[in-house]
């Protein structure tokens, strides 16, 4: 190798030292060892193949999912004077025989291949007739039945270590619990490879979680303190994802949809302004997102509960991917947990996989029920210790208020138990609040002794019993009867007297989306002329996208930009010392964002 790993992160990606793990890993690659990482979203994972690709003799083989993503990851390379290029279905017949014929001359540093094109005879037999420098398989998730991104075409990946055993292997991942790292282990044939996990912390991103009231409002609320920020809305359905946007949309939002039902055409040119323009919030389906390579996401909203905590950590991981303050929120109530159970007992997976399934959704119900630091009770589900308060999520910032709620508990159960255990929550409060509806006499439940007890507590008060009951295991719901509650056995103690049980008081800011503060919000600019200069290079950055046709992203981050307008660096030698500006974006844009600068500095 005539350079070293720092001198190609160096001169290639102008950045003056790794982060972490990065140059462990990147060595041990670059030396022929198989590697298996595990690294957050935004912790660098796609330097630790690139910079190998770059130190190793013949092509980097990289394994990805995203199609749609290939054309920027390559774009981004380009700019850096990396030689990179894609194979997928996308290209007519003439770019990829092209393609081809720059693989088997050697003329590429790097190739993109979709998982389901590699596994064809034509690509393994291009293949063997090439130098390869290293496989890398990204999102090596997609290899687990369990996982929430399953796509079969990875279990047949093996093949890469069977057919070329000396070539060196990395699998990369953001999200994986223990049975997930093994199940990669074993479908990849990774046995002898050496694991490198980093902290699956993200500490840019605010944490907040609120409960159902206005919904809507309460997203646009939220909204409204991202103005002008790009992001993510995630709802659970693609009916509430087209009515979400529309309405965003009449609320002067540049708000778009995004879901799995969409023609291809409409989907491409939503996911190209979402990557391309800045301020678009994009309402989508879980169909959205994984991979996405726009760091400037500042916030990830979820309109529904997602379905594990696998996927509320994937699904919140596209904030902040460059470093900055970001936020993650969460609005959910004892509807969603009623109809993801419906969807999981309707499923046609079997047993063991549905229980699977009803075990993660109620770990992610302990996570949005508890007092405790957010981090704390995330970290711990992968296995990780962090035993300190963060301080940037809603349970640190405003600490919840719990109280012995045994008997308001009682009444509850004591409601479900006497009205046969066939009823969900809207009949059940009426009973208890003593509502003569007509549903209640026609049942004559206005005859039982739970009738009218509960009238010191008001409907929104009881929804949140009943849902803190079901997310503790004192209720459950009856899939066969259409989302009613009935007694689990973690009941009878607690009807006996034997039991106390202890509530979290839902604030009535949180609960209709109030603002939380402290360490994390996005710090104010150091001053009007620093922010002035800033937003003036945003600008060039994005016109030269716009005549490159690529993201603003891949010309420059905006860390970048905000370091440039700090420094405010008056020779290339300056500039060239601000992280981000290799040796190859420093000979094309140096000259120009001096001029900017100095255009600044001069009014």
């Amino acid at each position: 190798m005539s350079e070293t790993a720092i001198e190609v992160l160096q001169r290639v990606f102008g950045y003056r030292a790794f982060r972490g793990q990065q140059q462990a890993i990147i060595e041990h690659v670059a030396g022929g060892g198989d590697a298996l990482v595990l690294m957050p979203t935004g912790g660098g994972k796609s330097l630790c193949y690139q910079v190998p690709a770059l130190l190793r003799e013949g092509t980097a083989i990289v394994v990805s999912p995203l199609i749609a993503l290939m054309q920027d990851q390559v774009d981004a390379l380009a700019q850096l004077g990396v030689r990179a290029a894609f194979l997928n279905s996308s290209l007519d017949a003439g770019t990829a025989s092209r393609i081809e014929q720059q693989l088997l001359a050697g003329e590429l540093d790097l190739l993109y291949v979709a998982p389901e094109r590699l596994l064809g005879e034509r690509c393994l037999s291009l293949l063997d007739r090439s130098r390869i420098a290293l496989f890398a398989i990204d999102e090596a998730h997609c290899v687990s039945q369990w996982g929430h991104d399953f796509r079969p075409e990875y279990r047949q990946l093996d093949i890469l270590h069977r057919r070329w055993p000396d070539v060196p292997r990395i699998a990369l991942t953001a999200t994986a619990d223990a049975p997930t790292r093994r199940e990669i282990v074993e479908r990849l044939a990774l046995e002898g490879a050496r694991q490198f996990a980093s902290s699956f912390d993200r500490p840019n991103i605010r944490y907040r979680v609120t409960v159902k009231d206005n919904p809507r409002q309460q997203l646009l609320s939220f909204l409204r303190e991202h103005e002008g920020a790009s992001g993510i809305v995630y709802a659970m359905s693609r009916r509430k994802v087209e009515e979400t946007a529309d309405w965003l949309c009449g609320q002067g939002l540049a708000a778009l949809p995004y879901h799995a039902g969409m023609d291809a055409a409409r989907r491409a040119e939503h996911q190209r302004r979402f990557l391309r323009e800045d301020g678009v919030v994009m309402v989508a389906t879980i169909a959205f997102g994984m991979g996405i390579d726009k760091p400037d996401v500042r916030f990830v909203a979820h309109l529904d509960l997602p379905k594990s905590m696998e996927g509320y950590y994937q699904e919140t991981g596209r904030a902040g991917r460059d470093g900055e303050a970001s936020e993650a929120w969460l609005c959910y109530g004892l509807a969603d947990v009623v109809t993801l159970r419906e969807m999981i007992a309707s499923s046609e997976a079997g047993e063991e996989r549905k229980r699977v399934e009803r075990r993660k959704l109620d770990a992610l119900l302990g996570y949005c029920e508890s007092l405790r630091c957010r981090r704390q009770t995330l970290l711990s589900y992968f296995g990780e210790d962090y035993l300190h308060d963060c301080g940037n999520c809603d349970n640190c910032l405003e600490p919840a208020r719990h109280r012995d709620a045994t008997v308001d508990a009682q009444k509850a159960m004591s409601c479900v138990f006497r009205t046969g255990q066939r009823f969900g929550v809207v009949h059940l409060i009426d009973v208890l609040l003593g509502r003569d509806t007509d549903k209640v006499r026609q049942h004559g439940h206005q005859q039982l002794p739970t009738f009218g007890v509960g009238k010191d507590l008001d409907e929104r008060r009881w929804r949140s019993v009943f849902r803190q009951l079901v997310a503790t295991g004192l209720l459950d719901v009856d899939i066969d009867g259409y989302g009613a509650l009935r007694l689990t056995e973690a009941a009878r103690p607690v009807l006996r007297g034997e039991a106390v049980v202890h509530l979290r008081v839902d604030p009535e800011a949180r609960a209709r989306g109030g603002r939380t503060r402290g360490r994390g919000a996005p710090a104010a600019p150091a001053d009007a002329a620093t922010d002035g200069l800033f937003q003036r290079l945003r600008a060039w950055r994005a016109a030269r996208a716009r005549e490159q046709g690529v993201p603003p992203y891949v010309i420059f981050h905006d860390a970048t930009l905000r370091a440039i307008a700090e420094a405010r660096p008056c020779d290339l030698d300056a500039l060239a010392g601000i992280a981000g500006i290799g040796r190859s974006k420093l000979e094309r844009y140096g000259e120009a964002l001096l001029a900017a600068v100095a255009g600044n500095e001069d009014g």
